[in-house]
């Protein structure tokens, strides 16, 4: 009894300071491990092409499945969370991307690289990422903001370290040594999560106790649905189909995109967007090798992504959260969108070092716009207690155009033998994805306007359209959804 109420002491740890740092460290790894690992893909693009004689579409598939499932993997993240809780999903998640890559060591064919280092290492890079990110919510009250923004460092960190440390370790020992080693580095995630230890508040309700956590709701849908197993069997499958529409309803937010004409907007553009949005990082390095770049150098210029990230997506994160911009990110967002697609445009002039460079550092200034201001658009056209399902229909829908863009776009690079394909690929994708968000959200703004001036009621037409205003959040000494599916771009 008295170990009992020692260990609850011990997890009864203040939130925002203490034990709470060293969780925003672990999450800075984290993010580091899981979001910032794919960068360094294009680094083995040349020579897996080479192992498997594969074609550049079946090349790039591995990449495509690696991000998708780890963008797309949200919803059954949440529901692993809310079972067994925080740790429990991070420290998986760190298992099962360190198996994953070890098996990659040892594949003997392409296809066998999409199971492994695309599903397995990808599903536990979703696992231990969006569960790292909802701890964070649990260990910080008034400096949540600050914890999440610092936390995002660590994809920028990740996109710096990861090529140069590839680039090294290929030319050292091989693709398949590398990707040894890479399991035994993606294994810490399972220490990253043993340091998240789980919350309580102060009236000592753990927070992450997934036992203590069951909603009443839920009970008592768990006690109807056991008593309805001597029922008729109509009835019982009537529950069924009741509970799974509920859990839909619940993950997957459709009538917020029935109804919401801002939400449905956005999602359709930036679903549309991310068909080009990936393709500059599975093809700028094999891009730059074919056109006299040496290997090393090529390498490089992911990580110039990554370390110009490291500085500019606070400071835009910064200058997004302005009152000037209150109601106005959208178009700062389809700005950045609109500058990522111009800047490919370089690459089609010239592939000499010196201007991918310049190219890089551009599309580094996008990118950051981009992955600032993405989920803190979302928030301004859902209201933050729908948010967390409207982003789990948001992430699942990006996820497959991440999934299919590049391999389609490879195809169409191998019927013409022209990289430059990819970047005329990638430039209409994004343009016309800026240009119909900006412009539509423009049209719906003066519709509105003219709405509220001819004063004709259209039933609360505040709660599911773009306003000027962001909708308001929750009250931060309430307690986070059992997930949210923040992602990094």
């Amino acid at each position: 009894m008295s170990q009992g109420g020692a260990a609850a002491r011990e997890a009864a740890k203040p939130q925002d300071q203490g034990w709470a740092w060293m969780v925003l460290f672990a999450a800075v790894l984290l993010q580091g491990l899981t979001l910032g690992f794919p960068s360094c893909i294009g680094v083995f693009f040349t020579d897996l092409q080479q192992e498997f004689q594969a074609s550049n579409s079946e090349t790039s598939w591995f990449p495509s499945i690696m991000v998708a499932v780890l963008y797309g993997g949200g919803p059954l993240c949440s529901i692993l969370v809310k079972r067994f809780g925080c740790r429990f999903a991070v420290m998986l998640g760190g298992l099962l991307s360190g198996v994953g890559m070890v098996s990659s060591s040892f594949c003997k064919s392409i296809s066998q690289l999409y199971l492994t280092a695309g599903l397995i290492t990808g599903l536990g890079s979703c696992f231990s990422f969006q569960a790292g990110v909802t701890v964070l919510g649990y260990y910080f009250v008034r400096w949540r903001t600050l914890a999440n923004a610092m936390a995002s460092t660590g994809v920028s960190l990740g996109f710096t370290l990861w090529p140069l440390l590839s680039q090294y370790l290929l030319d050292e020992m091989g693709w398949r040594n590398t990707f040894l080693i890479f399991g035994g580095i993606l294994l810490n995630g399972c220490v990253c999560g043993a340091i998240m230890r789980p919350v309580q508040l102060a009236s000592g309700s753990p927070l992450q106790s997934p036992k203590h956590a069951e909603e009443p709701g839920r009970r008592a849908e768990a006690a109807q649905l056991s008593s309805g197993a001597s029922s008729p069997h109509p009835e019982l499958q009537q529950q069924t189909r009741t509970a799974c529409f509920q859990m839909l309803q619940k993950y997957l937010a459709f009538d917020i995109f029935c109804q919401n004409k801002g939400y449905q907007i956005y999602t359709i553009g930036v679903t549309w967007m991310m068909m080009g949005f990936a393709l500059p990082h599975v093809y700028l390095v094999p891009y730059a090798i074919q056109n006299g770049v040496e290997e090393r150098r090529a390498a490089l210029l992911i990580s110039v992504i990554g370390f110009i990230n490291i500085f500019i997506r606070p400071f835009t994160g910064l200058l997004s959260g302005h009152r000037v911009f209150t109601g106005r990110r959208i178009y700062l967002f389809s700005l950045a969108v609109l500058l990522c697609g111009l800047s490919n445009f370089i690459c089609v002039i010239s592939a000499e070092f010196s201007m991918l460079i310049i190219y890089c550092i551009i599309l580094s200034i996008a990118m950051s716009g981009i992955g600032a201001l993405t989920f803190q658009v979302l928030m301004d056209v859902v209201e933050m207690e729908r948010f967390s399902s409207a982003l789990g229909l948001f992430t699942i829908l990006e996820s497959i155009t991440l999934l299919i863009g590049p391999p389609l776009t490879g195809l169409l690079v191998d019927i013409t033998s022209d990289f430059h394909y990819v970047f005329y690929n990638s430039s209409f994708f994004l343009i016309s994805a800026a240009l119909f968000m900006g412009l539509s959200f423009c049209a719906l703004e003066k519709k509105n306007k003219l709405t509220k001036a001819s004063k004709v009621p259209l039933g609360n037409p505040s709660r599911y359209q773009y306003n000027d205003m962001p909708t308001e959040s929750q009250p931060e000494s309430q307690s986070p959804p059992a997930v949210m599916y923040i992602t990094s771009i």
